[in-house]
């Protein structure tokens, strides 16, 4: 979907005023009257930020924030307040908010921060998306090809990597270039942080085997 600012506000003034500025920076806007409404019409693609009231009725923006987190959202969220609580501020920043501001906010100020809290949304999908398409080439791979990857990844040698998995050191030299190949990978660096990615059956050392050549 579109990228799209989400104002979560119980005062209709207020999420009125937000639309407007908003809509008039040339951005995709919905606005809430409160957390429950948005849980209810929330749904797991939708991509953009959400511009976040902390004091409302029912169900305050932090624990529309905990409830999000708990579904495995990950919206970046900018947080408006009118009172200024260094304890809700904190508790918002250690729950991931983008930003805190204190109302009343200047207008270029709050847009600032929407189009970083938009920044990091893409940044996270396009994260998402590379890793997913990684994944993909993974699965791919042989299981030797894996468990290669893994001790490389762990910075073994190629000369370790043959003497723990007992082959020869040209075979790990065979099998880590095609790995690199298959993943699209150009350093040691990027292995690393593929194995990272890709997890079990990488990030840990193969089972001990009774050596042999191939």
């Amino acid at each position: 979907m579109t990228p799209t600012v989400f104002v979560v506000d119980d005062d209709a003034g207020v999420r009125d005023a937000l639309a407007q500025m908003i809509s008039a920076a040339g951005l995709s806007v919905r606005t809430f009257a409160s957390g429950k409404a948005f849980l209810q019409a929330f749904a797991p693609d939708w991509r953009g930020c959400i511009l976040l009231d902390v004091a409302m009725p029912g169900m305050s923006g932090p624990e529309l924030h905990d409830a999000l987190v708990a579904r495995g959202a990950s919206l970046p969220i900018v947080y408006l307040t009118a009172h200024g609580e260094v304890p809700t501020a904190v508790r918002a920043m250690k729950a991931g908010a983008a930003e805190f501001l204190e109302k009343p906010v200047a207008g270029p100020v709050l847009l600032d921060a929407v189009r970083r809290a938009l920044a990091i949304d893409a940044e996270r999908q396009a994260d998402a998306t590379a890793h997913a398409q990684l994944r993909d080439r993974f699965s791919g791979l042989t299981r030797r090809e894996r468990e290669v990857m893994a001790l490389a990844a762990r910075g073994r040698s190629n000369k370790e990597i043959a003497r723990e998995l007992g082959i020869s050191h040209r075979t790990v030299e065979i099998h880590r270039g095609r790995v690199m190949l298959k993943l699209g990978l150009a350093s040691a660096f990027e292995l690393a942080a593929a194995a990272a990615v890709c997890g079990p059956g990488t990030g840990r050392d193969p089972a001990p085997r009774r050596p042999k050549r191939r």
